[in-house]
This record gives C-alpha cells, structure tokens and sequence, in this order.
C-alpha cells in the first residue's frame, strides 16, 4: 500500500466521537481523523516494516499516520538526526508515547537520547526524554540497574517543572523504574522522598503520587514474587 491509500483508509475509518474522546484526554494537535487505537494497530499489522513509508506517512502531519508511522518504521534504520526531526513535530501526549513505545526504545542510542532530550525547552519535547526513561524501565530486559539508576537524578534535577504534560512523564519515569525490580523500587522511593523536600508543588506532587504507588502492597508483594 502507498502511504496515499493508507492516508484514505485512516480517514475512512475515523469517527469524530472518536476526536471527542481525545480531546476530553488533553489529546489535540494538527489534522485528526478519529481512528481508534486498535485499528490503527491492525493496519500496521497488515503493513508490516517499511522505513520509506514511515517517512512518508510521517510528513502528512496527520495525528493517527504518525502513530502508524512510529509501528511501520524499522528501529534499526533510525538514525539520531531522524528522531530529533520527529520529535520537534510532537504536538500531543500520546503522539510522544506512542513513538517511545512503539519504536523510540529500540534505538541503540536510546539511552543517551532519553537523558539528552530532558534538557529540551518545548513541552512535548521534553516529555520525550522522561516517557522515553519510562518505556525504557518498562521494555529494556536488557538493561542493568547501573544503566536505569542514571535517569534518577535527572528525575530529581526537573522534578520542578510545573507543566502538566511534562510533570506527569517525571512522575511516570519515576514509578516506572521503582516497579522493575526490588533494588531499584528502594532507589526510587529514596529519589521520591528527596523530591518530597523540595519547595515546589510540582515536585512534591510527583513524589506523593510515585511514593503511593511504589510502597503499596500490590507492587512490593509483586517485586518480592519476582526475586
């Protein structure tokens, strides 16, 4: 399929209940059609890897062809100049997670990338670097605690940037690591009860929420199970 046919199915697909939905989530951004989720992953079953087509379904700017584009591409075909293109176009939470879940993660400079684009001033860009961290703990078996633990002080260093989309990626990257296992669940719940103390609503939002989470019975009876 060309990326033309492919642009026509999404938008005959769409439902504006479904661009209704998105946006009662904060999800809103350039030209939406309304596709859901699971459609617009079994289309990019059918597709199956293509590294031009993602490009091209990329550059049409259309929130669920980006999505698609982040399932069709080939991890091992991105190159770093690529991903910096793609970032400074999110324009939306999910367009952000969506990428680091279905494709970012797998980069071999994911790592490096994750702490790099912390540092980023654009909210959506910023976001990419903390939900990045947490698909990371999440999806990376191959990663070593040495390896998850750097992103802790990065988490710290910007735990006071008060903006929605950005404080709710700390947070995520935080409980996300805390939840891999029981050495780095203590290095968290430590990270969360340093943030706790710092003069920021931001910050000690962050913290309360990860510290109820990571200290709760169902995630250390789950921890403990797995040791």
């Amino acid at each position: 399929m060309n990326h033309q046919r492919i642009l026509r199915e999404l938008k005959n697909k769409g439902e504006q209940k479904n661009i209704d939905g998105m946006a009662r989530f904060g999800i809103t951004g350039g030209t939406m059609y309304g596709v859901s989720m699971p459609n617009v992953r079994k289309l990019g079953r059918q597709i199956g890897k293509d590294h031009t087509l993602a490009g091209q379904l990329w550059k049409s700017g259309v929130h669920e062809a980006r999505i698609l584009a982040s399932i069709v591409e080939e991890p091992e075909k991105v190159t770093e100049a690529q991903a910096n293109r793609w970032i400074k176009d999110f324009d939306s939470w999910d367009v952000c997670d969506q990428a680091c879940m279905n494709l970012l993660w797998q980069m071999p400079f994911a790592h490096r990338k994750a702490k790099e684009w912390t540092k980023k001033t654009r909210e959506f860009e910023k976001r990419t670097g903390f939900a990045l961290m947490a698909v990371l703990a999440w999806k990376d078996k191959e990663a070593t605690n040495s390896q998850i633990e750097k992103f802790l002080p990065i988490i710290k260093r910007e735990a006071t940037d008060s903006r929605n989309f950005v404080k709710k990626a700390v947070n995520w990257a935080l409980r996300q690591i805390g939840k891999r296992n029981l050495v780095l669940n203590k290095k968290a719940i430590s990270t969360a009860k340093q943030i706790a103390k710092i003069d920021s609503k931001a910050a000690k939002w962050i913290a309360a929420d990860a510290i109820r989470e990571l200290e709760s019975p169902g995630v250390q009876r789950r921890l403990r199970s797995n040791v």
